[in-house]
Order: C-alpha cells, then sequence, then structure tokens
C-alpha cells in the first residue's frame, strides 16, 4: 500500500466521521424543529402532529453504529419531510411558513450531507477492495 493511497483512505475516514457528526446534527435539528414547531410555536391544535418526528429517531441507532443501510434509509426518509416542509410552505403563511422554509434547509442539508457519507464508504469499500485484489496477486 502506497503512502498516497493511505493519505486516501486516512482522508476518507475523516470525510466519513465529519459526516456522521453532521447527520446527527441535523436528524437533532429535524426532531428539535418538529417538535418546537408543533407544541409552542405554531400549534396546529392536535399536538399528536408531534409525533412526525418519531420516523427521524428510527435510523439513529445505525447512525450511530455507522450501519450504511441506515443513512441509506435515512437518504430516502428525509424526502417525506421535503413534501411535508414544501406543502406548508406553499399554503401558510407567517411562523409555519419561516418554519417550513427552515425544515426544507435542514432536509436539504441532511440528504446531502447522507450522500456524501455514503459516497465516502463506497469510495472506501472500492479501494479496499482493489488493494486487497493487488495484494493478493
Amino acid at each position: 500500500m502506497s503512502a498516497r493511497s493511505v493519505d486516501h483512505a486516512s482522508s476518507r475516514g475523516t470525510i466519513v466521521h465529519t459526516t456522521r457528526a453532521a447527520v446527527l446534527a441535523l436528524m437533532a435539528a429535524l426532531v428539535l424543529l418538529g417538535l418546537v414547531w408543533e407544541l409552542w410555536l405554531a400549534p396546529t391544535g392536535s399536538r399528536a402532529l408531534a409525533l412526525k418526528v418519531l420516523p427521524l429517531v428510527v435510523p439513529l441507532g445505525g447512525v450511530l453504529a455507522l450501519r450504511l443501510a441506515s443513512y441509506r434509509a435515512l437518504s430516502l426518509l428525509v424526502w417525506l419531510y421535503v413534501v411535508e416542509g414544501d406543502m406548508r410552505v406553499m399554503s401558510e403563511r407567517g411562523v409555519s411558513a419561516q418554519l417550513a422554509a427552515l425544515e426544507l434547509v435542514l432536509c436539504a442539508g441532511l440528504f446531502t450531507v447522507c450522500v456524501l457519507h455514503i459516497r465516502a464508504r463506497a469510495r472506501s469499500a472500492a479501494a479496499l477492495s482493489s488493494a486487497t485484489g493487488a495484494s493478493a496477486s
């Protein structure tokens, strides 16, 4: 293994841990936004809407354990929140519309960071595979 491939491997490891931290921060921000929005800032009358954040908690264990499937699932799950944010930006006014816009920004960030994480892990696996294949021959 050359010094150059070691540099790329450590760079990918840094990207993986950085994106993991960013995913956790964005997930926490989306959960907090959903709870504060539905319970205090702009309640719709049905506090049960605060339960909408529960699906974001499901992949948390896998994200903490760096399970790639959890990042993939989260990158798909976030689109449900994009749809909700988009619908509420268009249909509501005032604080609710601003909170919906914030939700869209957080969702875009979460999706982007999930994709960066998945790509870094895929490249890392490909590099490991080619390195072990080259050393085996």
